[in-house]
């Protein structure tokens, strides 16, 4: 099969998630591009947790609805889910089909707790794939390094209870890494010069410090986990005064609380970039639950006026690049930068083809210590010379007031409107620098006079169905400042354009429309769930 979905179920507790990585680690052994999309509640124990594991010759980012094998640890998720072939637990489900290994009595006997479920199953797969016992072997050592022998030895009394199935073709290994959006934003991050990452715990973003936190020293950075959001966008702005290239994630809710600090680094012109992981919102939301309701806020955060950059990657390819794209324009131009990610994209796996020569650090406009030094100074693109403190030819000041060149507080009309101009002049800057960049992606039939258009996690749908459909998917990376010129240039030609959105507003077409761009149909999902591919095709294709 040159596409084959799996999905694994269970409760909270029954190491899902841990099976999808190995199952995914399995198919990229074996030759596969791999996509896997997570679905967990917000429980410790029990519940209904699932992962999807799709494998494919071609590269993908989205999952299917169509399941090819299901692999149920629990009654629950033979209830809910629905598989051509059919591997379960039979010491705790009853079934009347499909292969039947009692996991439950092969962890039990080898005195393992039954959590081991997961590599008997993924033993069985593998047997059913034809798939030699070697590759999950291989497998196994390189996730478990605690009773790896138990468990290479009770997946393989899983293997072989299983008997081949499904004809698999199993080619060179596919050497691409398998990374989490997250830790694609992560590693971009690093790429560019961070030097610190902090943040307060708030899910689907949490795991950008838990990977880095993990790999800490490895990486050369630091990690900090202070006590709320509050504390750590000012922490990340006083290490940018202090020189040092920071970033911070967050949640719709963290970002809220964000919002004095993100003013306080347009005015004082602090280089932060924060990523803002949006979960299905508003207030608490759903917390392991995707949505994209977070794009106006992030475009409209804060009091007064002041340059920033939004961007939003759609894959893991992306979120590396354009993480440290974003961390080099916020030292650029001393400003503000947001990286907007959701739970899709955050913590779903993909099969990275990752170009790390395109991320370098980018060195910041510096004070030649020539003069009095001037925080401040206006300059004819409104980028100040840097010096940080420890400089001893330097008095460095940074302030949340109104200022002069120094950093010393005004109130004069003519300070104010001085220093206003200087900021704002930035964007001319901004995007004389963006105009160089290709800030719109375009995928399917180029020439096509049909057009779907949606930004950040939709990427793998949208592109999929527009290959699918012979009609173009247009993708606009950077939100902020909206490349209206490289859009109007993709529309030419284009007679019908269809806006695709994960929240219930269509806010990406309220933004096309205040460019002069009206969307002929709007495609809303907002239930917190993504689009899966089969979905969005179903729904395009109604239209059309």
């Amino acid at each position: 099969m040159d596409d084959l979905s799996i999905l694994i179920g269970g409760a909270a507790g029954d190491g899902i998630k841990q099976a999808g990585n190995m199952i995914a680690k399995l198919f990229s052994r074996v030759g596969k591009s791999v996509f896997v999309y997570e679905d967990y509640q917000s429980l410790i124990k029990g519940g209904h947790n699932f992962a999807i594991i799709r494998a494919s010759n071609k590269p993908i980012a989205i999952h299917k609805d169509k399941i090819d094998i299901l692999i149920a640890l629990n009654q629950d998720t033979l209830e809910k889910h629905k598989g051509d072939l059919v591997i379960f637990d039979s010491g705790s489900c009853k079934y009347d089909k499909g292969i039947g290994i009692d996991m439950s009595a092969i962890a039990k006997s080898n005195n393992l707790p039954l959590i081991v479920r997961n590599v008997v199953a993924l033993g069985a797969l593998g047997k059913c794939l034809g798939i030699d016992f070697e590759y999950v072997q291989n497998v196994i050592k390189s996730c478990l390094k605690t009773k790896t022998e138990e468990n290479i030895k009770v997946s393989k009394q899983g293997f072989d209870l299983a008997k081949s199935q499904i004809k698999f073709v199993i080619k060179k290994a596919n050497n691409k890494p398998l990374l989490s959006g997250n830790e694609a934003i992560a590693l971009g991050a690093v790429k560019a010069g961070l030097d610190f990452y902090i943040s307060y715990p708030m899910t689907p973003a949490s795991s950008i410090l838990h990977f880095l936190a993990d790999h800490a020293d490895k990486l050369g950075i630091k990690t900090i986990h202070p006590e709320n959001e509050i504390a750590a966008a000012l922490m990340a702005e006083g290490g940018a005064y202090a020189g040092k290239r920071t970033m911070v994630g967050t949640s719709g809710g963290g970002f809220a609380l964000m919002v004095e600090a993100l003013s306080f680094a347009g005015m004082a012109e602090l280089p932060v970039t924060f990523v803002l992981s949006q979960r299905f919102s508003p207030s608490t939301g759903v917390p392991t639950y995707t949505g994209q309701g977070d794009l106006n806020f992030a475009l409209n955060a804060g009091h007064g006026e002041f340059p920033r950059i939004v961007a939003a990657p759609g894959d893991a390819d992306q979120a590396f690049n354009l993480s440290g794209e974003l961390l080099n324009l916020s030292w650029q131009f001393q400003i503000p930068t947001i990286l907007i990610s959701d739970k899709h994209l955050s913590e779903s796996t993909f099969s990275a083809d990752i170009d790390e020569k395109k991320i370098k650090i980018n060195m910041p406009k510096m004070w030649n210590k020539t003069g009095e030094y001037k925080r401040y100074a206006i300059t004819s693109d409104g980028i100040s010379p840097l010096a940080f403190p420890g400089d001893k030819d330097a008095v460095i000041k940074t302030t949340s007031y109104e200022h002069d060149e120094y950093g010393i507080a005004v109130e004069d009309a003519a300070s104010i409107k001085k220093m206003m101009d200087k900021r704002l002049l930035k964007q001319k800057s901004i995007l004389k620098e963006l105009k160089k960049k290709k800030l719109v992606k375009v995928f399917g039939k180029k020439n096509s006079k049909i057009a779907i258009i949606g930004w950040g996690s939709i990427l793998g749908a949208g592109k999929e169905t527009a290959e699918e459909l012979g009609i173009k998917f247009i993708q606009p990376l950077y939100l902020e400042p909206f490349p209206i010129w490289q859009i109007e240039k993709e529309l030419k030609g284009v007679k019908k354009l269809i806006d695709i959105e994960m929240n219930s507003t269509g806010q990406l077409a309220k933004l096309l429309k205040a460019n002069g761009i009206e969307c002929n149909e709007i495609v809303l999902k907002y239930d917190g769930r993504p689009f899966s591919q089969d979905e969005l095709k179903g729904r395009i294709s109604k239209i059309l």
